[in-house]
């Protein structure tokens, strides 16, 4: 039917947007609320790390969804525990020679070091959890998420049209100074292109799949459509904050 078709995109789209929101409502917050939110936040992945074990071989819808939206919610903790500084790098100040290319970059890995050490393991953990299973929606969803975000802060380095700093909380505001503004670089028509690929070859097997698998595929390429937006938005003269402000709150000066 066309709910079929329908209700993964819409779905996918409800999470992203969703849970963007929360993750920024909850890094707006004083400071001092942090541990509770990382706390609630590390149980909930505990309990999405069980799921995604427990429906690597569930080959339902049910199966489809519930490792889609478990494998978001661990991503949620990885940016959530980096945007509240918990998790970011060994580096914790702004560039020191913005100008000098191999200097930003060298210094610009070190701000989200075990960041992306901590994603990679987890990575790693998730396609242990699922491997050799018929159900791999969250495997998949994840490694997207991982690749595309990668994608995002390679563009953000090299330079783009919106750097997004009103997505930075005050204590990490000195990020902004590894990011080039320009109106586009030669990766993003790059990243875009491979990007669009990749989905239009994901929604063709969706089409001629059936059942859970394709509501698997359409989910993971719905998120990959969504993040191809936000890569189009950074070289777009609209407002990176147009569709989360109520989850922004106003920007007050770094300590």
């Amino acid at each position: 039917t066309d709910m079929d078709y329908a209700l993964p995109p819409l779905f996918a789209i409800a999470i992203w947007w969703l849970g963007t929101g929360v993750v920024m409502l909850l890094d707006g917050m004083p400071r001092h609320t942090f541990r509770w939110s990382l706390a609630i936040s590390t149980a909930i992945t505990i309990g999405a790390l069980i799921c995604i074990a427990k429906s690597a071989n569930n080959t339902s819808f049910a199966g489809a969804y519930a490792a889609f939206t478990c494998a978001v919610l661990v991503w949620g903790w990885h940016e959530l525990a980096f945007l509240t500084g918990w998790l970011t790098g060994p580096r914790k100040d702004a560039c020191s020679a913005p100008l000098h290319g191999p200097t930003r970059f060298n210094e610009a890995v070190q701000t989200i070091l075990w960041h992306e050490l901590a994603i990679i393991g987890m990575g790693i953990a998730i396609a242990a959890l699922t491997w050799g299973g018929a159900n791999q929606v969250a495997t998949w969803t994840f490694g997207l998420l991982w690749v595309m975000r990668l994608s995002a802060k390679f563009n953000l380095f090299l330079g783009v049209r919106n750097r997004g700093e009103e997505f930075l909380p005050p204590h990490l505001l000195y990020l902004a100074s590894y990011f080039r503004r320009r109106k586009i670089n030669a990766l993003l028509p790059l990243s875009v292109l491979a990007g669009t690929i990749v989905a239009v070859a994901m929604i063709t097997s969706a089409i001629d799949a059936s059942g859970a698998a394709r509501t698997g595929l359409l989910l993971v390429a719905s998120m990959l459509v969504l993040a191809l937006i936000e890569h189009v938005l950074l070289v777009t003269p609209l407002p990176p904050t147009l569709l989360w402000r109520w989850a922004l709150r106003p920007a007050t000066p770094a300590p």
